[in-house]
């Protein structure tokens, strides 16, 4: 099984674009993600979702918006309502982690790395056969 993190921007106009994946692919989804980080001194959150895999294929797709949603702890904004109104409709789990900023990696593979790993240790993904 191949998976990947496919960013879809950081949040602001391409959370839209997220929604609207949910919306068309509900039967896909497994569970959503809200990772919250420290990022230029702001507390923010990063939303995601993670796809069931493809069939033929087995290519397993975790979209995000990285970085991008200022905290829901901070200042409850529109567009976190939306990623959890979304959420809450497709009856799927939200995992809530603290993470390290993806500024504090020398590249966006070592932080996607880093996520994978947690997500594998916390049984959300599962492992490559």
């Amino acid at each position: 099984m191949v998976q990947r993190f496919i960013e879809l921007g950081e949040g602001y106009s391409d959370l839209y674009e997220l929604l609207e994946i949910i919306r068309s692919n509900k039967h896909r989804i497994i569970s959503f993600l809200d990772l919250s980080t420290v990022h230029n001194n702001k507390k923010v959150t990063t939303a995601g979702v993670i796809m069931s895999p493809t069939d033929p294929g087995n290519f397993q797709a975790i979209y995000i918006c990285r970085e991008g949603i200022i905290d829901p702890s901070e200042k409850d904004t529109q567009r976190y309502r939306l990623f959890r109104d979304a959420a809450e409709e497709s009856g799927k789990p939200v995992y809530q982690f603290a993470v390290k900023s993806s500024s504090v990696f020398h590249e966006p593979i070592l932080y996607y790395q880093y996520l994978t790993g947690i997500l594998r240790l916390n049984h959300i993904l599962p492992p490559l056969i």
